[in-house]
């Protein structure tokens, strides 16, 4: 029975992200802002977690996907100003707008039902414009429509024009033969245009990437994701960015196999020991969001030493190979799948690499039986922080001083690799 500790849990970092998004913010520049996106769940770092945060490093605003997403924000207690800025059924609509939240137009007879839902609802509703430039996914690639969507703000009272934007295809690619630059200089003639008649009308087009890359695409607004949790839009290492990491995805060791030559681990037999060996089984899998592609490739951290990931990986465990030596790891151990311990580190980018994808998809592969853990600036009660105890062991009491008292039981050793700022050890 395991008491104190969850199997796996995604540590994140609260003063990471303010961080991040501090950096972020001072590149944009003064009379500039920056809007933190927040959705799928913070990227995977928990929606409320990112969006506090994020707000008190110096983001004006928050942008998600969905409206169920801005209404959790709402639920949650965040009053920032919130932009929804995928599409939306006549439902949804009216949950966005019940939800304080702006939205996007593109189409003239979806910005009449919006006209129409804010008047039943009482409130003018708030549009943003998105004019496609390139993207080839939401918005209008007819300037003559956009412009008539922004008209319908002179005529429609229950209607505020509130923004102007569009989404970069290749911001991340620096070698795309100018496409990057081509979508911004379309859509910087459209805001000329509109803006002759809508001063006070905010646009924003930039992403991390193209925050990152070019002063010139940042306008009145930059829309940030991925850099605010510290993770490097352009796919290398995010200390290249001066971005900090702000998860940190551990578990640990829950049981240890002694292995000899030739007997395996896990479905299909697909490793086998070529040497006596010592075997952690670790309680996380794809269940969890560690993708099955891992198997035999990934590495973990345990007393801050790469282990390989062994066998196939499964719904609820995988294992790592620790060696011959007892000193290696043993039951209770930390587990790094994301991030560092001692001297040594784990990026999103790498698993992304093995994986053949992108660090947006690690993180936001993450399942919801891993729970968020705030550590940090801002984190507050026993999710601040975790224990060096072994999970299986009961928490330490306070005493009447406010002192924690020592453990009922005596705990293993600690790993010698000394705590990481990126969570418990």
């Amino acid at each position: 029975m395991t008491a104190g500790r969850e199997r796996a849990t995604a540590w994140v970092d609260l003063a990471a992200i303010a961080r991040n998004c501090a950096l972020l913010a001072r590149r944009l520049g003064p009379g500039r802002a920056l809007c933190a996106v927040v959705k799928a769940d913070g990227y995977g770092h928990g929606a409320l977690l990112a969006a506090r945060a994020a707000l008190s490093g110096g983001a004006a605003r928050l942008a998600v996907a969905t409206a169920a997403e801005a209404r959790a924000l709402r639920d949650g207690g965040v009053t920032a100003p919130l932009l929804v800025m995928g599409a939306l059924t006549d439902a949804e609509l009216e949950l966005a707008l019940r939800s304080d939240a702006e939205v996007v137009v593109w189409d003239p007879r979806f910005a009449e039902r919006v006209a129409a839902a804010a008047a039943r609802i009482g409130r003018p509703a708030r549009c943003h414009v998105k004019l496609d430039t390139g993207m080839g996914r939401l918005g209008t690639r007819s300037e003559r429509e956009a412009i008539e969507c922004a008209e319908l703000a002179r005529t429609r009272g229950s209607l505020e024009l509130a923004g102007l934007m569009t989404h970069f295809a290749t911001a991340d690619e620096l070698n795309d033969d100018g496409y990057f630059v081509k979508q911004r200089d379309r859509f910087a003639r459209f805001v000329e245009t509109v803006k002759a008649r809508h001063t006070a009308v905010v646009a924003h087009a930039a992403n991390s990437a193209a925050l990152l890359r070019d002063p010139r695409a940042h306008f009145d607004m930059a829309r940030c994701g991925i850099a605010i949790y510290g993770l490097d839009p352009f796919h290398e290492h995010p200390a290249r960015r001066d971005l900090v990491p702000a998860l940190r995805l551990v578990s640990y060791i829950a049981c240890v196999k002694e292995l000899e030559p030739g007997e395996s681990v896990g479905y299909g037999r697909t490793w086998r020991a070529a040497e006596r060996t010592r075997v952690g089984i670790v309680p996380i899998g794809y269940g969890d969001g560690v993708r099955r592609a891992l198997s035999n490739v990934g590495s973990v951290l345990v007393r801050g030493v790469r282990r390989p990931i062994v066998g196939t990986v499964s719904m609820d465990n995988i294992a790592c190979d620790l060696g011959p030596r007892r000193d290696s790891g043993d039951l209770g151990d930390e587990v790094v799948l994301i991030g560092e311990q001692g001297g040594e580190r784990i990026t999103a980018e790498e698993v992304a690499r093995l994986l053949g994808t992108i660090n947006y998809e690690v993180t936001t592969a993450l399942t919801a039986r891993v729970p968020r853990r705030p550590v940090g600036a801002g984190a507050s009660g026993p999710a601040e922080r975790g224990s060096e105890r072994a999970p299986w062991q009961a928490p330490s009491q306070p005493s009447p001083s406010g002192a924690l008292s020592p453990p009922s039981q005596p705990s293993p050793p600690p790993p010698p690799s000394p705590p990481s700022r990126f969570g418990p050890h």
